[in-house]
């Protein structure tokens, strides 16, 4: 590994972990003040980890993210799965710390997890994961990847988070990212429920970046 994959590794791992501890810890004091909070919380901290981070690595900080830029194209198969194990490694140390930091012991803690109202194990749940990834993955590849958002790219991005997690929250926990998701389970010790919250914003970032590259994107491209 040279050094600027080096550091494009420890920008994904830090800006990663930056998302899931700032998004469990919304999320643990959630139920105290409904969906607005992890919703502001998640979409803001991406503004900042894109402002910060993006130079090194795009700032993907998600592996539905990577994947959907691999498929359009912009990334390598091996830089893909770097990525990938310093986005699963920030997630599990930023869920994991949010955790041990911030638990109080209430018998109805719940770790900061990416759960709603309908049973994981719905349909819907992967469905929902799925469109509303599909949304993230389009904006950062429209404002980002193609360069058509400037300087206010991070803005877009991280404001479609936001309105995704306003949407979804209350019913999927609106994670559309896997690491995410498994970071604050396995700060749980409950990965019964994850394999939807990897399909679904998979099968989303796989198709966004289907019809944005090569129906959408730039001209010359997926022609």
């Amino acid at each position: 590994m040279n050094r600027s994959d080096f550091k494009a590794f420890l920008a994904e791992l830090l800006g990663t972990f930056t998302l899931v501890f700032i998004g469990a810890a919304a999320v643990i004091v959630a139920p105290q003040f409904g969906v607005a909070v992890p919703a502001f919380a998640h979409g803001l901290a991406l503004v900042g980890i894109v402002f910060v981070y993006g130079p090194f690595s795009g700032a993907h900080v998600n592996p539905a993210v990577t994947l959907g830029v691999f498929v359009a194209g912009r990334i390598s198969a091996s830089k893909m799965i770097q990525y990938w194990v310093a986005q699963f490694i920030g997630g599990i140390i930023g869920g994991v710390l949010a955790v041990a930091l911030m638990n109080t012991g209430a018998a109805d803690f719940n770790y900061g997890q990416t759960l709603g109202s309908i049973d994981p194990l719905d349909f819907r749940v992967m469905a929902i994961e799925a469109v509303l990834t599909f949304f993230l993955v389009a904006a950062v590849l429209q404002t980002a990847v193609f360069g058509r958002g400037g300087a206010l790219a991070p803005l877009a991005i991280g404001l479609t988070l936001t309105f995704a997690i306003f949407a979804g929250g209350a019913f999927t926990g609106a994670s559309l990212n896997p690491a995410r998701t498994i970071g604050s389970a396995l700060a749980a010790g409950d990965l019964s429920y994850i394999l939807p919250y990897i399909i679904g914003p998979s099968v989303g970032g796989a198709v966004a970046a289907l019809v944005n590259a090569f129906l959408l994107g730039p001209d010359g491209e997926g022609q």
